[in-house]
């Protein structure tokens, strides 16, 4: 069992200041930003908070530990409301009283509130990096800038922003989409200081909720049918093109080639149009005339050659692809890399 640390403010900035105590560490302050840097016998990395108006706050995380903790957020009159993104290796939520437990893997988000019976758990491993950014909402203060919104919302999400005293457990998680991926690597990468700093990274902080909010919704829809591209999702298209560049001369068929990347048709061929704006075939069709315009530069091959190479049976059909990439054919093309060389590969 690993070491538990229980804490009791629900603020995220009191919490790292917690954390900062327990680990008899010093912590920095920069206007409404605190951090914290892990002790060496405890590991290595750093924890950071912010907080902003209306009960919202945030919390990085990047830390890899010696030993295992279990982080208690104590029973309180107001449960916040957290939005937690996992970046790294798995960890472990719970409510502590309950045998449950939620494995929030890599790419995974969650959605969560505990309520006055049963705290929130985390479980950190040790050795693993653990790599997490949390948004933390107390809803009794953000009523005020969410209520006249509420009547339009979707009637779950409007239960779940009404329960100001976090009285009903919740629990949700689902893999974060693109757009929230994005925003999290630009409050990273944020070069901002000051309050230009907090307004960008508060603004940023609004900008994933929104995101969150219509993905909770577009995860009611029947998988093949969602509109909005997960982080997840994205990884497995890119090992889609991995394939697709190691294995041209050969590549496999769409369905197989979804079905080893772990994708239904659909989903591949959608996320290829929204990541790369054309279909499987055309992404296929445009690796292979980049190869074959490699090859006519950096080597030998003849066009037959280079045509059987890239995975074409007809040299027609070659020829005709080529022109429509770059405007010439592939014998047009020898001759003006190679005026001498092009009647011998042109064969």
């Amino acid at each position: 069992m690993g070491e538990k640390k229980e804490l009791k403010e629900l603020n995220v900035v009191d919490v790292v200041k917690d954390i900062a105590n327990r680990l008899r560490v010093d912590y920095e302050t920069e206007n409404n930003e605190i951090c914290i840097d892990i002790p060496e016998d405890a590991g290595t990395g750093t924890i950071k908070a912010m907080s902003f108006s209306h009960g919202v706050g945030l919390m990085d995380l990047n830390v890899r530990l010696k030993n295992e903790i279990h982080f208690e957020l104590n029973q309180s009159l107001v449960q916040p409301l957290e939005l937690i993104y996992n970046r790294e290796s798995q960890f472990r939520h719970r409510f502590n009283g309950k045998e449950d437990a939620h494995d929030i893997n890599h790419l995974e988000s969650a959605m969560l509130s505990s309520n006055g019976k049963y705290s929130n758990m985390v479980v950190l491993p040790a050795k693993d990096p653990i790599c997490f950014f949390i948004i933390e909402i107390n809803r009794k203060r953000f009523e005020e800038k969410i209520g006249d919104f509420l009547p339009d919302m979707n009637s779950d999400l409007e239960a779940l922003f009404r329960d100001v005293n976090g009285v009903n457990l919740f629990f949700y998680k689902s893999n974060y989409s693109l757009n929230i991926a994005r925003c999290i690597e630009e409050i990273m990468e944020c070069e901002h200081t000051g309050f230009p700093k907090s307004v960008f990274i508060e603004g940023k902080c609004y900008e994933i909720l929104a995101h969150h909010l219509r993905q909770y919704i577009d995860d009611s829809a029947d998988p093949d049918n969602r509109k909005i591209l997960r982080q997840a999702t994205v990884k497995k298209l890119e090992e889609a093109t991995d394939i697709i560049s190691a294995e041209l001369e050969q590549v496999d068929n769409i369905i197989a080639l979804a079905k080893r990347v772990g994708l239904n048709q659909n989903t591949l061929q959608n996320g290829f149009q929204h990541l790369y704006g054309m279909s499987v075939n055309q992404y296929i069709r445009n690796e292979r005339m980049e190869m074959a315009k490699n090859l006519m530069e950096k080597t030998d091959l003849n066009i037959t050659e280079i045509t059987y190479k890239i995975g074409i049976n007809s040299r027609s059909y070659f020829s005709k692809l080529f022109k429509e990439r770059y405007a010439m054919t592939p014998t047009q093309y020898l001759k003006k890399l190679n005026p001498k060389k092009a009647r011998t590969k042109s064969a």
